[in-house]
């Protein structure tokens, strides 16, 4: 989808991250000023790299939590895309104050280094997990549950900041909550992967990963092409009621575990056609996991005019001919 947007200076934070990095690549390619923002907890140099080439481009080394970094940071930016975070339900119960440090008062320092700036707009980072114990589907924005573990509730907070800097003190906002993005520049490593890229991995090796529980609960899964889309149509929509207000950022269809396994097998076999046959390990369900996850896209389509491009399908077999030339 082309959407013009160019000549700016963007910045954005957590942009060594996997949705960050990929967001400075399109925002440089559209002729933008991009810096980006990282401490390299979980962003990675090898995501920036070849970004070192433009011009322009600017890595600033620093942390959210530290206010005087993001001061730096937001000078003479026209807008924000906040993506700096601390991801992974399992993280946040297993360390819920680092969590809180980063999500929560990381958020309140771009918050307020954003505002004294006079940034034009603040595009931030949301999460489905706010949606919590709610078993409604699909999921709209404005109905609710309770938060089932320490991030939910991190990120449920950013939105309530959100909306309090944009009714005292006029910054825009916008939110959007992803619902399991994937694609290329997935991290599989690490206690806390997430399962595509980590499954990968492991189908490449020869291995049987394992699924939580028994593979039927099901998600919303979104290449990252989509959410990239979203985060540029949030930066250049003139219309007022786009503005102070959140959206789920998905591709409006669920699929179980078993079916991702299916697709993996199926598309990773073209290279590989041993990868057929190998076998799956199912273990007990996660901790703080909800059994299932499906967006409504309606609010983004008529307002944002959100058109996502890949289902679940068309983005792994991208997402898969990237790792497995890079992994």
């Amino acid at each position: 989808m082309n959407i013009n947007l160019s000549e700016k200076i963007i910045l954005v934070t957590g942009g060594a991250g996997f949705i960050g990095s990929n967001l400075c690549e399109v925002l440089l390619e559209k002729n933008n000023k991009v810096i980006c923002l990282d401490n390299f907890s979980t962003g990675k140099e090898v995501n920036i790299i070849d970004l070192f080439k433009n011009d322009s481009f600017t890595l600033i080394k620093g942390d959210i939590r530290n206010l005087e970094d993001c001061k730096k940071a937001v000078k003479g930016v026209d807008f924000v895309l906040h993506q700096a975070a601390l991801g992974s339900v399992p993280r946040s119960i297993n360390d819920p104050i680092t969590s809180n440090d980063v999500n929560v008062s990381g958020f309140l320092n771009m918050l307020v280094a954003s505002k004294e700036a006079s940034v034009k707009r603040f595009v931030y980072a949301a999460s489905s997990s706010t949606y919590g114990d709610s078993k409604d589907l699909p999921k709209v924005e404005e109905t609710i549950g309770k938060p089932l573990s320490p991030y939910a509730i991190t990120k449920y907070v950013n939105e309530l900041y959100a909306d309090v800097f944009a009714k005292n003190y006029g910054l825009e906002t916008i939110g959007l909550r992803y619902f399991n993005v994937f694609g290329r520049k997935q991290d599989p490593e690490g206690a806390y992967a997430a399962v595509i890229p980590k499954f990968v991995k492991q189908f490449m090796k020869g291995e049987s990963p394992t699924i939580n529980g028994d593979g039927n609960f099901s998600r919303d899964f979104t290449y990252i092409d989509n959410v990239i889309q979203a985060n540029i149509l949030s930066l250049i929509t003139t219309n007022p009621d786009a503005i102070n207000t959140v959206y789920n950022v998905a591709y409006g269809e669920r699929n179980t575990l078993n079916d991702l396994v299916g697709y993996l097998k199926e598309y990773l076999s073209e290279f590989d056609e041993t990868i057929s046959n190998i076998n799956v390990n199912h273990g007990p369900n996660r901790v703080g996991d909800i059994p299932h996850s499906l967006a409504s896209v309606d609010k983004a389509k008529k307002i944002l005019n959100y058109n996502p491009q890949f289902s679940l399908q068309e983005g792994l077999k991208e997402a898969v001919k990237w790792y497995w030339n890079n992994l």
